[in-house]
């Protein structure tokens, strides 16, 4: 996967109006969402459907306490912007789990 664009990120940087979005619409906390970065697996592929005007990528991994989630971002300088978090769908809760294995 695609787990080098990850290499040179130093921190996250959060968008007050997405994070509301993601806490409202999702449940999830930036910390929550930021667990998943550090915890493994973690599973990152780049959405090449949605990079039009920045190259986007997917996330999937782990909170702390076992939430499976799937985060968008992008990277702006060395700072991960998750643009939305939200649970893993059932199709890619098994990807994610047949990756576990």
């Amino acid at each position: 996967m695609t787990l080098s664009v990850l290499s040179e990120a130093t921190g996250f940087e959060w968008d007050e109006y997405n994070s509301k979005k993601n806490q409202d619409a999702h449940g999830v906390e930036p910390g929550e969402c930021e667990e998943l970065f550090f915890n493994q697996p973690l599973l990152v592929v780049e959405d090449r459907k949605h990079s039009g005007m920045e190259p986007r990528f997917h996330a999937m991994g782990a909170s702390d306490s076992g939430r499976k989630m799937l985060a968008v971002f992008t990277l702006r300088g060395s700072k991960i912007r998750v643009i939305s978090v939200r649970d893993m769908s059932r199709k890619e809760r098994a990807i994610y789990e047949n990756k576990e294995s």
